[in-house]
Formats: structure tokens, C-alpha cells, sequence
């Protein structure tokens, strides 16, 4: 059975950008692993730092259980995801463990620290997963087995300049939508944080709504994810595309067959 595992910063990450593509794979047999790094702990302005925890942590393996997901434990609190060897190891023991196909996570560039830190660990932690001098912890075997990593779209889908940011692939979620839905509703501790910090009243009307967007950027879905596949060197082979190889039609990448070497008049 081939394995995807979402490694992102903070709960309820993965139920708006990465659910429907973890739920579309799903359905064809794969087992799937939720892992945010941090707990969440400064999402809120009613509850103190450790009932946050308590109760985000609760809600991501809520949202987990309704995916039918692995879920894995955070490591650090909200803003200390520092690109540091500390949490390198931690993050590499997870993926070792879990012997991944696929990865996603953020893209390099989104409008937070804790996302691109979070991106920039995954990646390292990825890449040295066959290095059998690296040590883990906890320990944990090396393995050599392809890894693809992907990377969603990130907030607002622009970069911290505002330079828009459009995704190379599209999954269709439609298939998945309402299942997607049940498991960001299950972070009901982010209604009042959303809307009193970032403007967003409904949560489950902004993913209907980005998803919508996006699907309509794919010109082919009514509701998508977006995604960039990460350089090959280091990690797979030069071809290797599971998303598509696993979806078919319901994965559409518009660089397929695009030779950057072609003249065009």
C-alpha cells in the first residue's frame, strides 16, 4: 500500500489546502498521515495557551478520524518553527517511520514564517531519509525508496509581495468536497480566531470558495487543489508523478509535455 503524509505548521493547515488530495488518493487505497508541527497554541484570543493545545489538539485527531487518517503529534508551539537540526531530526524520524510516496506541504513562499519554516524542514528532513549517517530522533532506519514532494498553494495564492502565485497541477476535489468540509468543520476553535485576525467569518465559505476559484483556473473542475511538484533531484526519479499516476483524470498538470527548450513565434 503506497503512503502520502501532509507534514504542515499548524492544525486545521491541511484540512483547507492538502484534505480533498489526501481523501482523492484515499479512495484509491492509499494510507494517509496528518502531521502539523506545531499545536496551535496561539490560536485563540478566549482560551489561555494550554487550553489551546488541549483543544486544538482534540480537533485535529477529530479531523484525522473523519479523513480516516493517520495523525501524528505537533512539536512545538505556534512560532517556534525554526529551521534548526533540532527539529530537522524529529520531522526525518516521522517521515522514516511512515516510509512516504508522497509528501505535501507548503509552498517555499506563503505569508507566514511558521509555513515556509515548516516547508523548508520537510524538505531537508525528506531529502535526507536514505542518508544512513543521519540520525534521527527518535531513531529510525533510512530508507531509499522515491519520494515526490508536493507543495499547495499558499494563502491568498500570492507570494509576500502580492505577486500572484498559480499552481502547475489540479486535483479535482469535487468527489471529496463534503468529506473535506466535515473535517475543517471539525476545527470549531478557529471560527472567532479567523474572523477577528484574518476577516474570515465562515471557514467552510472560504474553502468552498478557493476551491472554486482554483477549479476554475484548472478550466477543467468545478472544486480543485492546486500544487507545484518539487525538483526531482535528490528525491526521485526525474518523471516521477504519483498524483497523476494514481488519479488519472482527475489530475491535470498543465506543464505536461512542455519542453522549455521549444521556440515559439
Amino acid at each position: 500500500m503506497k503512503t502520502a503524509l501532509a507534514i504542515v505548521a499548524h492544525p486545521d493547515d491541511i484540512e483547507f489546502r492538502i484534505a480533498g488530495t489526501l481523501l482523492m488518493l484515499k479512495q484509491k487505497g492509499w494510507e494517509i498521515h496528518c502531521f502539523n508541527i506545531a499545536n496551535g497554541s496561539l490560536g485563540s484570543i478566549q482560551y489561555t495557551a494550554a487550553q489551546t493545545r488541549r483543544i486544538r489538539r482534540k480537533e485535529a485527531q477529530h479531523a484525522a478520524q473523519i479523513m480516516g487518517a493517520f495523525w501524528h503529534p505537533p512539536l512545538v508551539d505556534d512560532l517556534e518553527i525554526f529551521y534548526d537540526m533540532k527539529l530537522i531530526r524529529r520531522v526525518a524520524a516521522v517521515i522514516r517511520e511512515v516510509r512516504p510516496a508522497v509528501i505535501f506541504t507548503h509552498p517555499p513562499i506563503d505569508y507566514m514564517e511558521d509555513h515556509t519554516n515548516a516547508c523548508r524542514i520537510a524538505v531537508t528532513a525528506a531529502f535526507v531519509k536514505s542518508a544512513p549517517n543521519f540520525v534521527t530522533v527518535p531513531r529510525r532506519p533510512h530508507f531509499d525508496d522515491p519520494t515526490v514532494i508536493y507543495h499547495c498553494i499558499p494563502h491568498g495564492l500570492s507570494d509576500t509581495l502580492r505577486r500572484p502565485m498559480l499552481p502547475d497541477a489540479f486535483v479535482n476535489i469535487a468527489p471529496v468536497l463534503e468529506t473535506k468540509s466535515r473535517a475543517l468543520a471539525a476545527h470549531q476553535s478557529q471560527i472567532n480566531w479567523l474572523e477577528a485576525t484574518q476577516g474570515i467569518g465562515a471557514m467552510d465559505r472560504a474553502m468552498r470558495d478557493e476551491a472554486r476559484k482554483l477549479g476554475r483556473l484548472s478550466g477543467r473542475y468545478e472544486y480543485a487543489e492546486g500544487w507545484w511538484r518539487h525538483l526531482h533531484l535528490g528525491f526521485c526519479p526525474a518523471d516521477a508523478d504519483p498524483l497523476r499516476d494514481a488519479l488519472g483524470t482527475d489530475y491535470f498538470d498543465k506543464t505536461a509535455g512542455h519542453n522549455p527548450t521549444t521556440k515559439t513565434n
